[in-house]
């Protein structure tokens, strides 16, 4: 069990040398050479644990995704609403891919156009990700917080898509503009077109007359 633990120390230990040499250096620059040097290891031992470096980068987001997935999972039972899980879920990508500029650049820039990466097994954890906002927008549409007829899978691919699309222009900009929180204004404009439409409300008003002559009618003599 110690050398179990030990090994996983180590492959932890690569991965995060891993992500901070591609992060300052870019993918096609970095070597193995170089990680190694960062990680306190030699270069024997990375290719002990990954292949190639393609292996190493793929194995990146399938370690930092998954602490991040599991965070949530064992959140979800204590968040109530399916409205409140989405906005927990778009938090989690928000501050997943701001408080690791490094891991946003390699995911963004080097891994989304990559259709290898898909074969990864890596990429499970951003697949699975993915499926928790799904699953909280079909639970939405189930218990009525959202339109029954929308498409899940488009809005899905709304709420990433805005999301990496912010972040890609952010990187490319070089990250010299700070970030606003845009999640809330995100939400705010996702839900008010998904959420159940608000049925007007009808009301029944009931007069009575009083009988016999309105006041002020001259009585006959």
């Amino acid at each position: 069990m110690g050398n179990e633990f030990k090994s996983r120390d180590k492959f932890t230990t690569i991965i995060d040398a891993a992500l901070g040499v591609f992060g300052e250096k870019g993918y096609y620059n970095a070597t193995i050479s170089e990680i190694a040097r960062a990680a306190g290891v030699s270069e024997a031992t990375i290719y002990e644990y990954f292949g190639s470096k393609e292996d190493l980068l793929f194995a990146i987001p399938g370690e930092i995704t998954r602490q991040a997935v599991d965070f949530l999972e064992g959140m979800a039972p204590f968040i109530k609403g399916a409205k409140n899980k989405v906005r927990a879920i778009v938090y989690g990508y928000y501050r997943l891919y701001k408080d690791n500029p490094n891991y946003s650049s390699l995911v963004l820039l080097n891994l989304k156009h990559n259709r290898k990466f898909m074969d990864a097994e890596g990429y499970q954890a951003v697949k699975k990700a993915a499926g928790l906002l799904l699953e909280a927008i079909k639970e939405g549409m189930e218990s009525g917080e959202f339109r029954s007829d929308i498409d899940p899978y488009l809005v899905r691919s709304m709420i990433l898509g805005t999301i990496e699309h912010i972040f890609f222009r952010w990187h490319l900009k070089g990250r010299q503009e700070e970030l606003p929180d845009f999640v809330e204004g995100l939400l705010e404009i996702l839900t008010t077109g998904i959420g159940k439409p608000v049925e007007p409300r009808t009301y029944q008003i009931n007069i009575t007359l009083p009988s016999g002559p309105a006041p002020g009618t001259p009585q006959g003599g």
